[in-house]
């Protein structure tokens, strides 16, 4: 029972990584029907993400309410109907109205998944569940790109994409009984899940959370993650080709290795962390990405900041699966949905303000600045992760009695 309910948690990881990268792939074609400025892609974006905060923020409240196979069940419902509506839409007020149940839909699944495998499953799962998130971010364009050249146009996408969510959505709700019991991974029995012994416990509320010691600091760590990750993302093609000289085409390659790296990282991670924990999961990570950093400032032309680039998106891989799994450990069962919805929020955060703000930097000051901002980041990340772990360090458990192991 527990294995077939994680290949529904896989199969709706890869759902919620489909969408993601859809409006890039998509715009270029989409902003000339609509005949609106380029620059417009971020109005949407802005939305999606505003919607996303709202919704992890709220997600302790929906799961305690609801359960978690619920709360997936609707939250790609609700993807679906928004990209269906995203297929359908002829105006650009529009695609504003449908990105806002799209992005409501994202922020309560990805917590409460988050958090259902947190306490249900081994570190080596989330690592996994969030490369399946990589690969659905990974086939999302390739089909917008598979539609797009076949001749069609690109409502057909976004179409194609819907009736996936639609028959996932059909997938979740016949499985909803396996959410609500579980096989103690010791002794064989069923039991009831913790999540729905404490459906009537009371939310945690965001200064409440805020309150504890130590989730401040992974907050923190959290935002500085996102911040580094969307960064790299983003401006990393753009430094190689206006700090090295090199090729937009070669640039672009190189940039797709970042997230390369990071998905085929986490399939690694996967196995490592059956021999390390999660605490020495985010230290090796932070490691690799300062390595990678340190390339940038080698002398030897472009190819050590080539090389730099993908060894940070590798080292961003087991940052953040582990910081989610550990954080019922950290901080306890009973609050772990609410902090992994601030978590999310705090993500999406970081995410939408501080790549504009080094684009401010570069364009202000120089691109050049590009390694330095990253190992500010980075560097105040590590700093509040190691404060996290001595403050939590007197409250943590081993982990619960039911969590699979194998």
């Amino acid at each position: 029972m527990f294995q077939l309910l994680l290949a529904v948690i896989y199969m709706s990881f890869i759902s919620l990584g489909l969408p993601d990268a859809l409006l890039g792939s998509a715009w270029p074609s989409m902003y000339r029907e609509f005949q609106v400025p380029v620059s417009y892609a971020g109005i949407i974006s802005m939305i999606i993400a505003a919607g996303t905060i709202v919704s992890s923020l709220q997600s302790d409240r929906l799961t305690r309410k609801l359960g978690t196979g619920k709360v997936t069940a609707i939250s790609v419902a609700m993807t679906a109907v928004a990209l269906l509506g995203f297929s359908m839409s002829h105006s650009f007020w529009l695609l504003c109205l449908w990105a806002v149940p799209y992005g409501l839909g994202a922020g309560s699944v990805d917590a409460a998944l988050n958090n259902y495998v947190a306490l249900h499953y081994t570190s080596r799962h989330m690592s996994w569940l969030h490369c399946m998130w990589g690969l659905g971010a990974l086939t999302g364009p390739y089909i917008m790109g598979f539609v797009l050249t076949a001749g069609h146009k690109w409502n057909m996408g976004y179409l194609s994409i819907s009736v996936i969510q639609v028959i996932l959505t059909a997938v979740i709700i016949f499985s909803l009984p396996m959410w609500k019991k579980r096989t103690d991974a010791v002794s064989g029995e069923n039991q009831e899940d913790d999540e729905t012994k404490k459906q009537n416990g009371k939310p945690l509320g965001i200064a409440q959370a805020v309150k504890i010691p130590g989730v401040k600091e992974i907050l923190i760590t959290f935002f500085c993650y996102c911040a580094v990750e969307q960064t790299a993302g983003l401006w990393g093609s753009s430094f190689l080709v206006l700090h090295h000289g090199i090729s937009a085409e070669e640039a672009a390659r190189f940039a797709s290795l970042f997230y390369l790296g990071i998905t085929i990282g986490r399939a690694v991670c996967g196995f490592i962390t059956m021999r390390l924990d999660d605490t020495n999961m985010v230290r090796m990570g932070c490691g690799v990405m300062l390595l990678g950093l340190s390339m940038f400032l080698l002398p030897g032309g472009s190819a050590p900041a080539k090389a730099g680039l993908v060894l940070v998106g590798l080292g961003c891989a087991p940052v953040y699966p582990s910081i989610i799994h550990s954080t019922p450990e950290r901080f306890g069962a009973d609050k772990s949905q609410a902090i992994i919805g601030i978590q999310m929020a705090v993500a999406y955060v970081g995410t939408c303000l501080m790549p504009p703000f080094f684009g401010v930097i570069a364009d202000k000051i120089s691109i050049g600045l590009f390694p330095v901002f990253l190992f500010l980041l980075l560097a105040l990340m590590f700093v509040m992760h190691e404060r996290t772990v001595r403050q939590t360090a007197s409250r943590n458990q081993p982990q619960m009695t039911g969590t699979v192991t194998d």
